[in-house]
């Protein structure tokens, strides 16, 4: 489950870096790394979108068993 959590989080960084750079400086990163609209990056663009609702669902979860455990 760490290693689930961990790649959630860099799909979420690499997500929000790539929004930074198109907002800042109208250029996206994913598709210039690999294409404009590539199958490639429509994967990337569909898992950080998984990613963005994933995390809060696992804060949802880990907030109950903190909660659970008493701490």
């Amino acid at each position: 489950m760490k290693q689930f959590n961990l790649l959630m989080l860099v799909l979420l960084v690499v997500g929000g870096l790539n929004w930074g750079l198109v907002g800042l400086f109208n250029f996206d990163l994913v598709a210039s790394i690999f294409g404009n609209m590539s199958v490639v990056s429509r994967i990337v663009y569909a898992l950080v979108g998984l990613a963005a609702l994933m995390v809060p669902l696992g804060w949802k979860s880990m907030r109950a068993a903190t909660v659970k455990a008493g701490k």
